[in-house]
């Protein structure tokens, strides 16, 4: 029995040195993704913010930036926002799984990286990065924040839904939705504008819906890229926002969530809210 014991004690041992090996490479990989975003920061820019261009867009795009960005006269250089909420795995799964995140947006890059925390049964996680830098989607799931368990990167459909999902989350850094910023405004009515971007080859389109106060309440892309039964494929897919605040002088949603129109009907697979936000300023 002792030789059981003993036996037993170096095997957990030997896992707790390859899971804080795991971690540590994983943190290192963060960090690295991290400095790589901010550093692909190169386009010049003189970070002022030009209101006059602001009267040559759709009105409801001219309403929103005249509400969100107040007396703002500097762009975002970089934004860092903490998150905690609930996901799904897919709009099949029966289960919501909690999760807190810090995502750094690099808007000058274009570009951005999430890092989740997504919590598991049996008091275990997953560790979830997803970014878009210097043109390249990817994502890396990792079993307590050490084994890799699901990794992907730059294929044209992971490129176009992670830039899609850079434009519809700039509702967070709203210098970003700027024409400056590389994002042409075109108009469908007095609610409703069609964004389009193009980065390094990748053009995307995606619907913003406005209220009457001047906020975006949702998004909508009639054909986003996102991996079903194994295969990436093209699904409409929506977002919605609501509970606006003040962040560094300028408003923006405490909350959002995002679906995908699976058998015809929107299934949520996120839902968040925005526990923090810390914003670098353009000089």
């Amino acid at each position: 029995m002792q030789w059981l014991l003993i036996g037993s004690g170096g095997i957990l041992v030997a896992v707790a040195i390859v899971v804080l090996a795991g971690r540590a490479r994983d943190t290192t990989r963060a960090r690295r993704m991290e400095a790589a975003l901010i550093e692909s920061a190169s386009r010049p820019d003189n970070g002022a913010v030009d209101a006059a261009s602001r009267t040559e867009l759709p009105a409801p795009v001219a309403r929103y930036f005249r509400n969100v960005l107040m007396d703002q006269r500097r762009a975002i250089k970089t934004a860092r926002i903490r998150q905690a909420g609930v996901l799904r795995t897919s709009t099949t799964a029966g289960r919501w799984l909690p999760f807190t995140a810090t995502q750094l947006v690099v808007p000058p890059a274009v570009g951005f990286l999430w890092d989740a925390r997504v919590e598991m049964p049996l008091a275990t996680h997953l560790r979830v990065l997803d970014s878009y830098i210097d043109g390249r989607g990817a994502g890396r799931v990792s079993l307590l924040s050490a084994v890799s368990v699901a990794s992907a990167a730059d294929t044209p459909a992971l490129n176009s839904g992670a830039l899609h999902r850079y434009l519809a989350e700039a509702v967070w850094c709203p210098t970003a939705l700027l024409p400056r910023s590389g994002v042409m405004w075109s108009p469908i009515d007095d609610h409703t504008a069609m964004a389009t971007m193009t980065d390094r080859g990748t053009t995307v389109s995606l619907q913003f819906r406005f209220n009457d106060a001047g906020e975006v309440v949702g998004i909508y892309s009639p054909g986003r890229f996102g991996r079903f039964d194994g295969e990436y494929r093209r699904v409409p897919w929506e977002g919605h926002f609501r509970d606006y605040q003040v962040q560094g002088g300028m408003r923006v949603p405490g909350y959002g969530e995002v679906g995908w129109h699976d058998g015809g009907t929107l299934q949520l697979i996120w839902k968040g809210r925005i526990t923090e936000v810390q914003y670098e300023l353009e000089p």
